[in-house]
């Protein structure tokens, strides 16, 4: 009969088996990482070393064409989400005018749109054909376009301003944020100085808040850069669209990754230059978060001029657009929804669901591995993870198709060999390589919420776990997700949602004769059939209203008001 393990063994044993619990949280966070990594790794080995070289090609044709095209947008769109971003962030935080509570909120919505659907909106509501120019036709008696101007809405001009108008929201979330963060008293020793409340602004203000301005930009930079709905639509040539077309009408996909890798230089320049830009600047909490703010009571005519403000980017970029996707899903409903139209919703939630369970998943895997091993290499494991949201969705399309293609044809030729069957294209010809894609691609808003989440709880509350005998998973378990909960909830929505609008990669790597929501309203908006693309497109933006109401309520939540 055996005798009972001595509690004593069992007490001297437990350090080397936490030490082997933990070090396989580290080495899953490195397979993990080098899995997240090898699209980017695949298209840098491609453009460098590319099947038939057509890089002399494109930069004696096309590649200047693009360059120039592509930094006229951002420029273009860095004008609008800084303008209406920061006035709106500053006038909804310090002033009192009607209608602000609402404001709070409501000027995130635009984000809950995606810029090709506003594109296709406002094509079709300001084209020659439209409503808007019939009308003015019709009152001044005009009867063709030579007899009066009207701007071109299928031009930079105007893939500029819708772009902008959808993603100004990533400048005022992160400004609002700065601007509550800062303390009231800084504002009162400025004007005890004798600046004006516009002075102030610009000379304290502003620069405290420069450096969470400067991410909002670099976001908004980088979702310029992976459009390809919007400059598609209206037949600009940026580098996403000569991506597509290198690669889609040439035939070329060496030539695709090399431009793809220009791309990507444009990211490492963005992410280069935010940080340069505030490399010596140090900033220090000063204030109480429960110390409130002191809202300006404005005379009756700049109250007015606050609601301009606020409400034209919100009319512009949320209600008219909705609006119009309501009028015409209600007008179609009845030929919208079809088998089609049904399937599709679920091909998307199917997706969606299941690339934010798994970015959720690996995200809990990697910030709880940095927590058990909070080295400077856990720091750039971290950091390598997060690559995927930097690149271009059309680009990471490119990174994900290389390996899973080679992968694919090896295990075909095997197959072929041994057995004479073939396995055809088990990866790059399913979902898998759309899930792979989103997970690649999102897995930095899973990771660095769950991270962030992670640090605000005191360590004593795993010294205590592990005191009682559980290992770093029993913890993990028992401890820190029933206190995560509303942070993974959180976390899995916004990846759901940003899956539910992905364009660009959903295009080049679904199936045959598979479509989601994002592609369904691509194609008929593409074909000059908004109607008809007005239900799927109203429920993209439907999905991405909740998301964005939570967040505004956890912004709002951090200061109280007088």
């Amino acid at each position: 009969m055996s005798q009972p393990a001595d509690p004593a063994d069992y007490k001297l044993h437990q350090p080397l088996l936490a030490r082997r619990t933990s070090k396989r949280w580290l080495i899953s966070a490195i397979l993990t990482t080098a899995i997240v990594a090898l699209p980017v790794l695949s298209v840098l080995y491609l453009a460098f070393f590319p099947e038939e070289n057509i890089w002399p090609h494109l930069v004696n044709t096309t590649l200047p064409r693009y360059l120039t095209t592509t930094f006229e947008l951002m420029v273009g769109v860095i004008a609008i989400t800084l303008a209406v971003g920061v006035s709106s962030a500053w006038l909804i935080t310090m002033c009192d005018f009607p209608g602000r509570r609402f404001f709070e909120w409501a000027m995130l919505l635009p984000f809950a749109v995606p810029a090709y659907v506003i594109a296709y909106v406002y094509t079709n509501l300001l084209d020659y054909a439209g409503p808007v120019q019939i009308a003015l036709r019709e009152l001044f008696g005009w009867t063709s376009a030579q007899d009066y101007w009207f701007p071109e809405i299928r031009s930079l001009g105007g893939a500029t301003v819708m772009i902008g108008l959808v993603l100004y929201p990533y400048v005022y979330l992160l400004a609002r944020a700065a601007f509550l963060e800062q303390s009231p008293s800084l504002f009162s020793v400025s004007r005890s100085l004798g600046h004006s409340a516009l002075s102030t602004f610009f000379r304290v203000v502003l620069p405290i808040a420069r450096p969470a301005i400067a991410v909002g930009l670099s976001l908004v930079l980088m979702e310029t850069l992976n459009d390809f709905g919007t400059v598609d639509f209206f037949a600009v040539q940026t580098l996403t669209a000569g991506l597509f077309d290198t690669w889609m009408n040439m035939g070329n996909l060496g030539g695709a990754a090399q431009i793809a890798t220009t791309m990507l230089s444009f990211v490492v320049i963005l992410v280069t230059l935010e940080r340069y830009s505030r490399r010596k600047q140090s900033q220090f909490a000063t204030r109480d978060n429960r110390e409130p703010i002191q809202r300006f009571t404005l005379s009756r005519k700049r109250q007015w001029f606050c609601v301009i403000v606020c409400a034209l980017p919100f009319l512009l970029g949320f209600v008219i657009p909705a609006l119009s996707l309501a009028y015409y899903a209600w007008e179609y409903f009845d030929e919208s929804w079809n088998p089609t139209f049904l399937q599709n919703t679920l091909n998307s939630l199917l997706l969606s669901g299941t690339a934010a369970l798994t970015t959720l998943l690996i995200g809990v895997t990697l910030a709880y591995s940095r927590r058990l091993h909070n080295t400077q290499g856990m720091q750039v494991l971290m950091r390598l993870s997060s690559l995927g949201y930097a690149m271009p969705g059309a680009v990471l399309a490119v990174g994900v198709i290389i390996p899973l293609a080679g992968f694919d044809n090896w295990l075909d030729d095997w197959m072929r060999q041994l057995f004479g069957i073939s396995t055809g294209l088990l990866l790059s010809g399913s979902t898998f390589a759309l899930v792979f894609a989103y997970t690649v691609r999102f897995l930095a808003v899973s990771a660095g919420s769950v991270e962030s989440a992670l640090q605000k709880i005191t360590p004593s509350m795993d010294m205590a776990s592990r005191s009682l005998g559980h290992s770093p998973g029993g913890t993990l378990i028992r401890v820190h997700l029933p206190m995560l909960r509303g942070t993974l909830l959180t976390a899995a929505l916004v990846v759901f949602v940003d899956c539910m609008k992905e364009l660009p990669a959903t295009l080049i790597l679904r199936p045959f004769n598979f479509d989601t929501l994002a592609t369904y309203v691509y194609q008929f908006a593409s074909d000059e059939q908004l109607a008809h693309s007005a239900l799927p497109a109203l429920i993209i933006v439907m999905a991405g209203i909740v998301p964005i109401i939570l967040m505004s309520r956890s912004i709002g939540n951090t200061r109280s008001v007088a």
